[in-house]
């Protein structure tokens, strides 16, 4: 049987080179090991130096297969320029670029420090920080890595958005009781404007580059349960049909279908794992 007669065999990376942005973070680390798993190398590039050598640490002791990284502000198109070089003088080449680099802003359990959130008291420095890592971040990252994937006539780009990309936060699951109207936290805007950005990025990208052996998807997780709040769970969880968050390892099948050939006549579209929320 050849390796292509078999449907297992197309989720295989077979030492293909994973780029991921944000790979010091939670969901970074996760994505690098279903990579792992699948035989690929990631290489994890992240702001902070000591998280991600800590990460890489980890991981390399875990598995016992090669891992990379670099300390990167991927704001800084040069500094991703040299990242590039790097990647390029060790492995030869890069293959897939998972644009998972994000801000989220945490509401603040102390109730006096909340109302900074709201529309009307957004900070436009905070605008910007926000914008620029989720998106700004994104377009350069596509912009280099992207360009050599395209001159080398493949590979491919995936964009984590978020269910968030795909509706408004129901702003009710942030309520705090004793507080005003005026002083209710939610959800800060800067969110959910980047992750419904980058499907717009997605399917501009995955046009652009069609012909170049490029594919560039998106995938729109639900929320990932991690000790949050009881009470917050339970709101969150009333909108969901499923009746639950995802757990810490639910998206690593779903990143291996999209950066692998097991998804290989798909490009341009986002894949929703939610446990049904969007559907309501």
């Amino acid at each position: 049987m050849n390796m292509g007669d078999n449907t297992l065999d197309k989720f295989k990376l077979n030492g293909k080179i994973c780029v991921v942005t944000g790979g010091a973070g939670f969901l970074g680390r996760k994505h690098a090991e279903a990579i792992l798993d699948a035989d690929g190398i990631p290489v994890l590039l992240d702001i902070d130096e000591e998280r991600i050598n800590k990460v890489i640490s980890e991981l390399k002791s875990e598995y016992k297969k090669d891992v990379a990284g670099f300390s990167v502000d991927i704001t800084n198109k040069s500094n991703l320029e040299k990242a590039l070089e790097s990647i390029i003088d060790k492995f030869g080449r890069v293959d897939v670029l998972i644009n998972n680099a994000t801000n989220d802003p945490k509401v603040d359990k102390d109730e006096s420090e909340n109302n900074w959130s709201r529309f009307e008291n957004f900070s436009e420095e905070m605008w910007n920080n926000d914008i620029d890592v989720s998106v700004k971040g994104a377009f350069l990252c596509s912009q280099v890595f992207g360009a050599h994937m395209a001159r080398n006539q493949e590979g491919v780009i995936l964009n984590m958005s978020s269910d968030l990309g795909v509706i408004a936060p129901d702003q009710r699951i942030y309520e705090q009781k004793r507080l005003s109207e005026e002083d209710q936290p939610v959800k800060p805007v800067t969110y959910s404007v980047a992750k419904h950005a980058l499907l717009g990025l997605t399917k501009y990208l995955a046009i652009y580059w069609a012909k170049k052996g490029l594919r560039v998807n998106a995938l729109c997780p639900g929320g990932v349960y991690k000790n949050q709040d009881d009470e917050f769970v339970k709101k969150l969880t009333n909108l969901i049909p499923m009746g639950r968050m995802a757990n810490e390892n639910e998206y690593k099948a779903a990143i291996l279908f999209l950066i692998s050939d097991a998804s290989s006549y798909m490009t341009g579209s986002a894949l929703i794992i939610d446990g049904g929320r969007t559907c309501w």
